[in-house]
């Protein structure tokens, strides 16, 4: 069977032909030519184009030992659903999440033991000081709110984290442009040239944090981090004294969506840099491979801060390694109009003076 070789224009993606009379392949859409040699070279570089392939092989967690988990005590809030670990000593009145009373349900079981955890470096008295600390210089904060607001709960939970690492082959080629303008005194001219640019290399990826919680937002554990892995250690349960452990619902199968567009997109990030020197650079194609692919499971510290005002409950989440704080804060309407007119005044001013400026020339 007969196969009929089709060739795309580089520049507008419509369909070349070789015209004769130039002897050159020529697009009859943009009216682009292009000489023989240079579309072989470009159809030659189109076959390096890597097909996406971003898969895992996960061997994250491992089975509990026998009698390793007695000490554990398992507590599901019955308002959110939250389930949560702790140890037999550790106080459990209420939840972490939504500030509800939680019930013992008794001994722990049914999830993966964790490879890694990173202990807590700091307190409950820094995790307030931090908070406090985040209130100070946001102009758009209600003034009442540091006076009537109150933290109803700070709690201490390891949150569960499947970690990432591998080294991912990228292939991507970009279409770019260059732009000059010049004018004679009959016309103005614009011309535009086409440049396909190729780039290839390696990225190494190591411990690309996801977390597996549900119940944990994901722009919120991303905002505080980064945790530092150096200092993980080999989990021991003993770790787990005095602070509660988040259960995984969300498996490492699961995580993988998330872990592909955090890895994609610090790839395009780190090539598309290295494309210098063009009016414009859009990326056509994006090939990525990952090879030696790992998955593991870790507990990451974090404080939770439930405080309460005007009958709103609000979260904050602290990192308990590092003191990274994050959170989102009531707004003063009141002030919030009062900054944006004072924006549109100083605008209305500049564009005042401009015209004025205009009619004095």
């Amino acid at each position: 069977m007969a196969v009929l070789q089709e060739y795309k224009c580089p520049c507008c993606g419509g369909a070349i032909a070789f015209d004769s009379a130039i002897q050159k392949m020529k697009c009859p859409y943009c009216d682009t030519e292009f000489e023989m040699e240079t579309l072989k070279n470009y159809d030659s570089e189109l076959k390096n184009d890597l097909k996406e392939d971003m898969r895992w092989e996960s061997a994250a967690g491992a089975d509990w030992r026998e009698g390793e988990a007695e000490g554990l005590r398992s507590y599901v809030c019955k308002s959110c659903g939250g389930e949560i670990v702790g140890d037999e000593n550790t106080a459990a009145a209420s939840c972490p999440f939504c500030g509800n009373p939680v019930v013992m349900m008794g001994q722990f079981s049914g999830a993966l033991k964790p490879d890694y955890v990173i202990p807590f470096k700091l307190d409950k008295k820094a995790a307030k000081e931090a908070l406090i600390k985040h209130y100070s210089g946001k102009r758009l904060l209600p003034k009442v709110f540091k006076d009537e607001n109150h933290i109803d709960e700070v709690k201490g939970i390891y949150v569960p984290f499947w970690i990432f690492d591998a080294d991912a082959e990228a292939n991507i080629r970009y279409k770019a442009t260059r732009v000059r303008a010049w004018s004679d005194s009959t016309y103005n001219y614009t011309e535009t040239s086409f440049f396909s640019v190729f780039r290839g290399g390696n990225i190494a990826f190591e411990h690309v944090p996801v977390d597996g919680s549900e119940k944990m937002p994901d722009d919120l554990m991303e905002s505080i981090e980064p945790f530092d892995f150096s200092e993980a250690v080999d989990f021991q349960t003993a770790y787990l004294a005095g602070y509660f452990a988040d259960k995984y619902d969300v498996d490492a199968e699961q995580s993988i969506i998330r872990a592909n567009e955090r890895i994609k997109t610090s790839t395009a990030n780190a090539f598309a840099n290295t494309v210098q020197g063009y009016a414009s650079v859009t990326p056509e194609t994006t090939g990525i491979r990952l090879i030696n692919g790992q998955t593991k499971y870790a507990l990451y510290p974090v404080w939770l801060l439930n405080t309460t005002w005007n009958g709103k409950k609000y979260t904050f989440a602290m990192n308990g390694q590092t003191g990274k704080l994050a959170g989102d804060l009531p707004l003063d309407k009141s002030a919030y109009k009062k900054w944006l007119f004072g924006l549109t005044g100083i605008a209305s001013a500049v564009a005042f003076a401009a015209c004025y400026l205009f009619w004095l020339l």
